[in-house]
Parts: structure tokens; sequence; C-alpha cells
């Protein structure tokens, strides 16, 4: 099952530069791709344009991004980087109470198309 999700970054270049470079595959903490693949996400993406982050989950079909997320948040270093995260982010104004990756709802699908 996939999942998107939105979520700004503060609109500040050296904010944004760090959160990049925090990112990067060969300076992320290696707990944090092992929690979210032990967590049971099969694929996880983030993108940026400016200061919008847009992140797409992949999950087995019976496993709900709820109950992932869950499960990661009790492994090793989880919740100091979501802190650590936290700094350099800001909620939509779209966000539901107590939401901090807004959810975000698909217009389009292909596949849900008839094929000619």
């Amino acid at each position: 099952m996939r999942t998107c999700f939105a979520l700004d970054l503060k609109n500040d270049p050296a904010l944004i530069a760090q959160y990049d470079q925090y990112h990067r595959p060969d300076h992320i903490w290696p707990e944090i791709p092992a929690g979210i693949r032990a967590g049971g996400i099969l694929d996880m993406q983030i993108y940026r344009i400016g200061t919008r982050l847009f992140m797409i989950v992949e999950t087995p079909d019976e496993l709900s991004v709820e109950q992932a997320f869950r499960k990661i948040g009790d492994f090793p270093r989880q919740a100091e980087w979501a802190v650590l995260m936290g700094r350099f982010q800001q909620r939509l104004p779209e966000a539901q109470p107590g939401e901090h990756w807004a959810e975000m709802q698909p217009v389009f699908v292909l596949s849900d198309t008839a094929t000619p």
C-alpha cells in the first residue's frame, strides 16, 4: 500500500541544507533506515521542492502505515531523530490535530482508470 505525506521545512536556507545533509546515505544515522525497514516499511522516499517535503511510504497490504510508524517509534534512536528533525520542520496548516506529516489524499491514480 502506498501512502503519501507532506510537510514543510522552515524557510531558512542553512537549515534546509542541514536537513538535506542529514538525509544523505553517507550521513543518515544507520539506526534510522534499519528501524524503518524493521518496522515493516518496504520503501520510503522523501522529495523536496523549496521548503515543501513530499514523502511516499510503501507498506505491505496487511500493514497500515500507522502500525508501521508506531512500531518504528519503539526502536533505538528513532525518538531522538524525530526531535532533531523537528528543528527543521513545520506542520502544514492542513494537518489534522496530532498529525506531524499531513497525509495526502489521492486525486488521480492511473491504475484506477480503464485501459483502452
